[in-house]
């Protein structure tokens, strides 16, 4: 049972390693050539995650939670559209670094036409990836798909912003003697378990609280502050 239940949360996995060794068993040229190109995205995340973790950890620090949601908020209309062009277009790295960022500016207040509209600009017209458009493709092939790019974001963040509400979105909290775990959030990066390891497990990589009798508040406030999407808080009055 136990290993059926492995199975079952690991389900995405194990079916990613069938099909390999499918492909090895049909085409193993092909099987190979895909391990080479899985192996070398492997490595890419191992060196940018770390990096956008720390940097998106510097940002919810410096960053006060009124300034994302005057300049990201709903409230911010026109100006929060341009400014999600901005931050989208002049980010580096590929798209998925952008979901750490994402999820900080949202728990901050960024509304979820912004969301929408960082994430799809980092995506299809960075500054290096408009260059290169124009360097092979043409100046105005570039221009052209540009401008209609930036049309089809603006109609999608909309119609996006109108058909999800918040409660769509992850967000179960786990509630235990005053702590509060964002598990949808948490990324299972063990960074809480670096700090405090007496206190936090990763299960099913996800963060949980062991059972404790006193609690390191320096060590609690350092894990707290590690958690790069900010998964975990505390309060001591709730504690039983």
């Amino acid at each position: 049972m136990t290993m059926i239940r492995r199975l079952k949360e690991n389900l995405f996995l194990v079916s990613v390693a069938l099909v390999y060794i499918i492909m090895f068993i049909a085409t193993p040229v092909t099987g190979m050539e895909s391990v080479k190109n899985s192996g070398y995205y492997i490595k890419e995340m191992l060196m940018i995650m770390p990096v956008i973790f720390i940097l998106t950890a510097l940002l919810d620090i410096w960053i006060p939670k009124e300034k994302i949601m005057q300049y990201l908020g709903k409230d911010a209309k026109s100006k929060g559209v341009v400014l999600s062009f901005v931050v989208g277009t002049i980010s580096a790295g590929p798209v998925y670094a952008a979901f750490p960022m994402c999820i900080m500016l949202r728990k901050k207040g960024a509304s979820i036409r912004n969301i929408v509209i960082i994430l799809s600009s980092w995506a299809v017209i960075k500054v290096p990836m408009l260059i290169n458009e124009a360097k092979f493709l043409g100046p105005k092939f570039m221009a052209i798909r540009w401008i209609l790019t930036i049309i089809s974001i603006i109609i999608f963040s909309w119609i996006a912003d109108k058909m999800i509400i918040d409660k769509d979105l992850p967000g179960e909290v786990l509630t235990q003697a005053g702590f509060h775990i964002n598990r949808d959030a948490c990324m299972g990066c063990t960074l809480c378990v670096k700090n405090y390891s007496e206190l936090f497990e990763i299960k099913n990589k996800k963060a949980y609280i062991k059972s404790y009798k006193e609690l390191d508040m320096s060590r609690l406030e350092s894990a707290i502050k590690s958690c790069p999407v900010k998964a975990i808080s505390y309060n001591e009055n709730k504690e039983m």
